[in-house]
């Protein structure tokens, strides 16, 4: 007999979720009440990245005069990068609506989704009217929502989530971005470059980061021309006739500031979306960081499941959520799911782009694992010199004895795709002779990586040997 699976939400975990299990073979209904594609396709990862590409264009036209090229008379145009930013997004919707419709076995239902029981599900039609649908099994896939501070003021007019800032159809004049995650730096870095003056107040610094890593991040956002301020907290927002004040204070030290801008973006993380599900009412435990599952994302409820940003791992990453729905429909059609979650890349994508996989030396140390650790700075790449971009470095941590590949960090151009090598490294268990062995083609960004993987065994070819100490 077929399998029958709910799943609620169309987002990356629950439409990736609908799709893996309808190849397995299972009857699918899959649930959603906006558009597919969830928070990432509509409200985050792609609107964030199209724009992200105008800021990249923009800061080239302005240092154009560093490759030789005179441009004069350029102007940003507000609608057209919203309209551009809407075509992108309705793009990739209409390809997932003809992907989940080329699926036979895929029901797709618009509408708002309740929890009866450990088998049915509810739904509230889009189009009026209700819906029960019965079913073996139970996915959750709702997503999560921008969460405001509770720094007083929060409610005054002009103060946005990233959700709003998204939907702006002109460039702020100036922008102040409280939040130094993921989020905050995003949309600080791209905001400064579309022609924002931004201000940052960040309690820290990409916090998940390797500390070398997020305090290398402060003084190029500085050399950006983001007015930074780090270990500080906004404590209040007032209006101050057109514009907006914020009071913050620093955590360490009895000092306050006042900026005053025409936005104020709360970039303070997201929320669990679980509001009418019903969640109580059927027995599943949850708390302020989302619904409790175990290692197979099972949760207090057998057979009812949770992935992505609503369940309590607290790793807000789409293609995470991807993953996990895939490894969840697999466990669910009897199959073992042969991928790796332990070991994911995380990106953030500012002028000087940043990302990471596997572990961090902080946690090297917590853990009490002996390693080895090389760098090599992008200044000493042919590639990364011609494009103009020298900054940052790539950080490659490796056992001790063995040298396996343990973590990655790069800072510098483009270092979100080169990131997928050490993705590569850490999930399959290489050492650093598999990369040293590889060769790596030149003149190209990559080289950086590799020869941070050569220093493991002090056999870089562009870096120096370190001196010895004279006795």
């Amino acid at each position: 007999m077929k399998k029958r699976i709910a799943v609620l939400g169309a987002g990356p975990g629950g439409y990736v979720a609908a799709i893996r299990a309808a190849q397995l073979g299972a009857d699918v209904t899959l649930i959603e009440n906006r558009e597919v594609g969830g928070t990432c396709l509509n409200r985050g990862c792609i609107p964030t990245k199209t724009y992200f590409r105008n800021a990249e264009i923009m800061s080239t036209i302005r240092r154009s005069e560093e490759f030789g090229i005179s441009i004069d008379g350029y102007s940003i145009d507000g609608k057209a990068l919203q309209e551009r930013k809407q075509k992108v997004v309705s793009t990739l919707v209409g390809g997932i609506e003809s992907l989940i419709s080329s699926y036979s076995n895929i029901e797709f239902i618009p509408g708002t989704a309740t929890l009866k029981d450990k088998n049915t599900v509810s739904v509230e039609l889009l189009a009026g009217g209700n819906k029960e649908v019965v079913v073996d099994n139970i996915v959750i896939a709702t997503g999560s929502f921008p969460q405001m501070t509770e720094t007083k003021g929060v409610d005054l007019e002009g103060v946005i989530t990233s959700d709003d800032l998204l939907e702006l159809d002109h460039i702020p004049e100036t922008l102040i971005v409280v939040g130094g995650g993921v989020i905050g730096l995003e949309f600080a870095s791209i905001y400064q470059e579309l022609g924002s003056h931004v201000i940052l107040l960040a309690s820290r610094i990409l916090k998940d980061a390797d500390k070398e890593i997020s305090k290398r991040v402060t003084p190029l956002l500085k050399k950006q021309g983001i007015e930074t301020y780090v270990d500080i907290r906004a404590k209040e927002i007032t209006k101050e006739g057109d514009k907006l004040k914020v009071l913050a204070k620093y955590k360490e030290k009895d000092e306050e500031i006042e900026v005053v801008g025409d936005y104020v973006l709360i970039a303070s993380g997201r929320g669990p979306l679980v509001d009418g599900l019903n969640l109580e009412g059927v027995g599943i435990d949850y708390d302020g960081r989302g619904i409790k599952v175990n290692d197979d994302f099972e949760t207090s409820v057998e057979g009812i499941y949770a992935i992505g940003d609503v369940n309590s791992k607290g790793i807000q990453l789409a293609h995470v959520a991807s993953a996990q729905g895939e490894y969840v429909v697999e466990k669910i059609m009897g199959h073992e799911p042969d991928i790796v979650l332990e070991h994911f890349p995380s990106c953030t994508f500012m002028m000087t782009e940043a990302a990471q996989v596997g572990f961090t030396e902080e946690q090297l140390k917590e853990k009490g694992i002996e390693y080895k650790v090389s760098k090599f700075n992008f200044a000493a790449n042919g590639k990364a010199l011609s494009l103009g971009e020298t900054d940052g470095i790539v950080k490659v941590l490796a056992g001790k004895e063995d040298q396996k590949i343990l973590g990655v960090h790069i800072l510098g151009p483009h270092a979100n795709d080169l990131i997928h090598e050490g993705a590569l490294a850490v999930s399959n268990n290489m050492d650093a002779g598999d990369i040293i062995r590889t060769i790596h083609a030149h003149p190209t960004l990559s080289e950086a990586f590799s020869e941070a993987v050569m220093g493991i065994n002090d056999q870089a070819i562009h870096i120096a040997p370190k001196r010895k100490r004279k006795r």
